[in-house]
Order: C-alpha cells, then structure tokens, then sequence
C-alpha cells in the first residue's frame, strides 16, 4: 500500500506469553498546503490523494467552488534543504481572476489529524459561507431503511482499516444507497476533503441529493465541509456536537447520528427521512 502503512516492531502479550513481531501501522505525516505559492495550512494525513485533500480543503475554506477556479496542484520540488522532494508539500494555483484571500490573520497554519479547525486564529474564521445555498432546498428523501444498510457497507470498502484498524472513513453515497466514493485517513476532516475534492476535480460540486457517511462522531468541522459542498445528509455511526446541530438547523443540513443498525436520531432536516410503514407521530419539541 506503499505509504499509506508502514511496518513496525511489536512486543505482543497474549494469554501471558511473550512475542516479537511486526505489526502494520497506518502512516501519518505532514502535509504542507501552499496557496499561489504561500504557506496556507499543514494538516497531519495518511498518505494519498494529498491533491484532492488540498482541493477539498480550500472548498471547505470558501477559497474554491468549482474545477473552473483551479489552475493546478503540484507537489513542491526541493521541500529540504537538500532540495529533495519529500511529498508532503503540495502548491496549489488558482485560476486567473480568482480571488486569494488573506490567510494570514485567520489561521496559524497548523492543525492536526483530529481537529481541522485548530489552526484557526478567531472565532470569526470558523465559519465559512457557502457558494451553494441550495442545500436547504435539496428535495432528496432517503428512507430510514437506506440509511440502516450504509454503516455496513462502508465498513466493508474499508481496505486499510482491515489491515491497520487505525482510520477514519468518509463515504459518498446516492439517496438509494449506492457508494460513490470512499476515503480513510487518520483525520476524519482530511477523508471528508478528500471527497469534496475528488468531486471538485471531476466537476461534480454541489453534491446535490447525496448522503455523506462518516464513521465517527459528527462534529462542527464536518457538518460545515458537508454544507460547502452543498451535501444535503450528513449521518454518522456516533455522536454529533451541539454546535454541529445548530449549523445544520441554520443551514438546512439533514444530520443524523447513532445511526447504528435499524437505530438512529435525526437531529436536524427529518423531512428528508422516509419512514418505514406508517408515518411517525409528531413529537413535540423538547422544552
């Protein structure tokens, strides 16, 4: 899998005995995102799709909207002082016309594989407006039982985790449950830019009447990245965060999360939720 995983000296205790052997770990290292030659940000990532990463990442930033806006994304030789190219710095160029914003009074350029807000340097960077307001208008109805199927079939298309059990996974799905695409890393966000850029390179933004699946908790970071790419469902295995919540209220994201077997909550946009059987009841709204 190249670097994606690394092998490494293990001590295992098994029932009391003693053992050396290797043991295949995920892989985690820097990448460096230069915007028109400029340091932007450096994220902590698993190796691999780094140009669809930084795509998606300046998506979520507001930075891009459509392959139109992107001229190129390079790795950047002569990274070391040796003038080596290690792959972990890539430049990325924006098209003529497109606006570069100032990055330098909103982020600190540096965030890890957990958080992708870290870097942020105020609380008015933390929110981003979209270029596709259209979400909370996206007709798409999923029903409850669609929803049930896809933790499992994300986690069968999970290839790196069944050697490492060390990643993050972010799945693409259609309203009838088709998987478009997956992508691990050790950073749920980076998965989730990996996505968003992918579908930016191949001209796919908004992702209208799409389920975006991710295999941990939903937090703010990644309802936001779902509502820059005008993903109309975000659900998740885990638990969302109030703030999470809150945007998605505001924006017109459908968040579910627990969704773990025929079990789920709806936090936000239910309309969008087809019930098995007869229609629920309307409960009422916690005071």
């Amino acid at each position: 899998m190249g670097r994606v995983t690394e092998r490494r000296r293990v001590v295992r205790i098994r029932d009391g005995a003693w053992g050396v052997r290797p043991d295949t770990l995920v892989a985690e290292e820097p990448l460096e995102i230069r915007l028109n030659g400029k340091p932007l940000a450096i994220t902590m990532r698993t190796p691999g799709d780094d140009f669809a990463l930084a795509a998606g990442f300046l998506v979520s930033e507001g930075v891009l909207g459509s392959a139109e806006d992107l001229q190129s994304i390079v790795y950047c030789a002569g990274a070391t002082a040796e003038g080596l190219n290690t792959y972990n710095v890539v430049d990325v160029k924006l098209a003529p016309g497109v606006p570069v914003p100032d990055v330098t009074l909103e982020r600190n350029v540096y965030t890890t594989s957990s958080c992708g807000l870290c870097g942020k340097a105020s609380l008015d960077a933390v929110r981003t407006s979209t270029r596709f307001p259209g979400t909370a208008g996206d007709p798409v109805r999923v029903s409850a039982e669609t929803l049930s199927a896809l933790p499992d079939r994300l986690r069968a298309a999970q290839k790196v985790f069944d050697t490492t059990g060390a990643l993050h996974a972010a799945g693409l799905f259609s309203a009838e449950g088709e998987l478009l695409d997956l992508r691990e890393d050790v950073g749920r966000h980076n998965a989730v830019d990996k996505i968003v850029g992918r579908a930016l390179q191949s001209g796919r933004l908004p992702l209208a009447g799409s389920v975006l699946l991710v295999s941990g908790r939903a937090s703010f970071e990644l309802a936001q990245k779902a509502v820059m790419a005008g993903i109309p469902v975000l659900a998740a295995v885990s638990a969302p965060s109030s703030l999470a919540v809150d945007l998605a209220v505001e924006s017109g994201l459908t968040l579910v999360g627990f969704l773990r077997g025929r079990s789920m909550n709806i936090y936000a946009g239910e309309h969008r939720i087809a019930a098995e059987g007869p229609a629920p009841a309307q409960v009422p709204s916690p005071r």
